[in-house]
């Protein structure tokens, strides 16, 4: 994406190189043509001749920090603008968008800028001057502009939706566009500041670029990998700062103008680099640390602010993928944020959905001794997996290293301590990669992965997906798996759970109803055919080894399994003509992040939830026990609870 084809390497070489055409060699020449006047061009006796200008290779080290400052830059800001933008496939794209067309003009200014500076050099210099400030503009507008702009994000929803991308693309330009632009002048200018009139052409393009790439790779491993992780936004973007001002230094201290090719020393050169190193160490103490309401309430931060109902933050961490926080309520209740947003809670109905997915994964099958958790979250799911005395190995899964440690500390009361159990395994790793790489198997999977709509979570939702998980299950196994119906839209629902079925065909769903409306849904599937024994359910919870089990259940309104079960919504049998015009996630289109990332801004859980309860009937032989478990199963079934 770089403009090169005009590009003259130095104005000197017009006076030493002739040009094909023009034998006075008067105003230069271009790249192509332009030869050392009694040598060989190109494609001579001189072809593939590589010798930089003095001070070329410092010019060459400078791009490569200018291509690690511009890639860890991009990854921070991702993480920073995503709080407030929202993590979507869209988001991501923006933000791209707005990264490179800056890239684009900066280099279309610096291939002007280059045919006329007499000192490319020193213009290289100005231009990572003005990346340092490109930098600090960026940091303020991610971590205290853009977070408290009064924007109301559900005012962007159904066909209104374009007009929050236009919105988010503009808040990207502001924030990105100036660094950008100067990583995109800074390009040409390394050309003609490396150039030696006797030299290949290509060859310098290639070093070049080959040193602007390498910088690049670097800094897009590094920033996420190591110096978020191990210094958050804040210090990273200072760190970034300081690699922009060594190439200021770099390009401004030694001067190379003398006829030895050495570098001097001088007086005024030190003099500009120290004004350089003042004026970036003030703009460095300007940044500051993401604020804990960003984390934990990203696009709603300004809202929340506004109505003052955002609790006490009691935790605020950046870890190698994301960022989290958790809150207290003025309630009391507690709040596990990530991606800019609740993830789960102590609130009734949040508490009600936990121990839902987590008992069910274990009180269906026979004897569910070896667990798999794909999430870690709050803990609650797994920690309602640990208390079952039948389960003897639980795996939790979490890509995060952050999580367990903050939910360890924090959710404990609710988790039921699951990080330190002994039975609990704690592995970091992607799921899916885990899944496709282990030889286990196990008994039960159960899986609370990030919103589908969270870039990169639909691939936990794919066809593909589901087939492996079912692969990993021992007979008799089954998996279960949390759906949002808040924050989504019909058409994303609708793919998770035709996805879903059309791998688990004896599938069915549970709603889980808060105060009377549709909220979220437990989706189970299982190996092989399912009968659900409410004698045999109600006769294990009330042994005596059982009684934590029976009591977390009763926490959360569930006294029997009749009433547990009684929250059936649909079964792939009724939900296929309902299901009828679903688009199926796979992994060659991942179509679920698309269709959930429009529906981010909605909150219609009652109305996907009404939809769906169109086509929900008593479903025959799905249960069996005695007439009076049946008939109080039935009787809630059709009353609600």
């Amino acid at each position: 994406g770089l403009l090169l084809a005009r590009w003259t390497p130095h104005e000197s070489m017009a006076a030493e190189g002739a040009v094909e055409g023009n034998p006075e060699g008067g105003g230069g020449g271009t790249m192509e043509t332009a030869a050392p006047a009694g040598g060989a061009g190109p494609g001579e006796g001189g072809a593939g001749r590589f010798e930089l200008a003095p001070g070329g290779r410092l010019v060459l080290v400078a791009i490569a920090l200018s291509g690690m400052t511009a890639l860890g830059s991009e990854v921070v800001w991702t993480r920073l603008l995503s709080l407030s933008l929202g993590a979507t496939v869209y988001t991501f794209s923006i933000i791209l968008a707005a990264f490179l067309l800056g890239i684009g003009l900066g280099s279309a200014a610096g291939s002007a800028w280059a045919r006329s500076v007499k000192d490319a050099r020193r213009a290289l210099g100005w231009c990572q001057l003005g990346v340092v400030a490109g930098l600090a503009w960026a940091a303020y507008c991610a971590t205290e502009a853009i977070p408290h702009w009064p924007v109301d994000p559900t005012l962007a929803t159904g066909e209104y939706v374009r007009f929050g991308f236009q919105f988010d693309l503009v808040r990207c330009l502001v924030c990105a566009l100036p660094a950008a632009f100067f990583w995109g002048a800074s390009f040409p200018l390394a050309l003609a500041g490396a150039a030696s009139p006797e030299q290949d052409p290509g060859r310098l393009v290639g070093r070049v670029y080959a040193a602007n790439t390498l910088g690049a790779i670097v800094g897009a491993l590094a920033a996420p990998l190591l110096l978020i992780a191990w210094l958050g936004t804040q210090r990273t973007q200072q760190v970034l700062m300081a690699m922009a001002t060594l190439s200021v230094l770099l390009l401004w201290v030694p001067d190379f103008r003398d006829d030895t090719g050495k570098p001097r020393w001088g007086r005024a050169g030190v003099l500009r680099g120290a004004a350089a190193t003042v004026f970036a160490l003030i703009l460095a103490s300007t940044i500051q640390p993401v604020p804990g309401l960003l984390v934990a309430y990203g696009r709603y931060m300004a809202m929340r602010l506004n109505n003052g109902n955002y609790g006490e933050m009691v935790f605020v961490g950046e870890g190698m993928h994301s960022s989290m926080a958790v809150s207290r309520l003025s309630t009391g209740y507690l709040n596990y944020h990530n991606a800019g947003k609740v993830q789960a809670s102590s609130e009734p109905q949040d508490m009600r959905l936990q121990r839902m997915l987590g008992h069910m994964t274990t009180i269906i099958p026979e004897n569910p001794r070896s667990v798999m958790v794909i999430g870690c979250g709050a803990g609650v799911t797994a920690g309602a997996v640990s208390i079952d005395p039948a389960v003897e190995e639980l795996t939790i899964v979490e890509i995060e290293p952050l999580v367990p440690r903050v939910v360890s500390t924090y959710f404990s009361e609710h988790n039921f301590a699951v990080v330190q159990n002994p039975k609990t395994t704690v592995v970091t790793d992607d799921a899916r990669h885990f899944l496709l790489t282990t030889d286990r198997t196990f008994d039960a999977i159960t899986s609370d992965p990030f919103d589908p709509w969270v870039k990169g979570a639909a691939t936990l939702y794919t066809q593909e997906f589901w087939e492996v998980a079912r692969e990993r299950l021992n007979p008799g196994g089954v998996v279960t798996v949390f759906v949002q119906l808040y924050e989504s839209n019909l058409a994303a629902v609708k793919s998770e759970v035709a996805t879903f079925l059309s791998v688990f065909p004896e599938g069915m769903v549970f709603a889980n109803l808060h105060q009377g409306q549709g909220y979220d849904v437990v989706m189970l599937g299982q190996k092989e055919r399912t009968v659900i024994d409410l004698d045999r359910v109600d006769e294990r919870l009330s042994r005596p080894e059982y009684q934590e089990v029976a009591n977390s259940l009763i926490d959360v309104g569930f006294y029997s399994a009749a009433q547990l079960f009684s929250t059936f919504a649909i079964r792939k049998p009724e939900a296929d003509a309902w299901l009828a015009d679903a688009q199926i996630n796979r992994d060659r289109n991942l179509r679920l992040q698309y269709l959930a990332g429009l529906g981010v801004n909605l909150y219609e859980a009652d109305a996907i939830y009404q939809d769906m309860a169109r086509y929900r009937t008593f479903p025959p032989g799905l249960f069996t026990g005695s007439p009076d478990r049946l008939y109080e199963l039935e009787e809630r079934f059709y009353s609600g609870g």
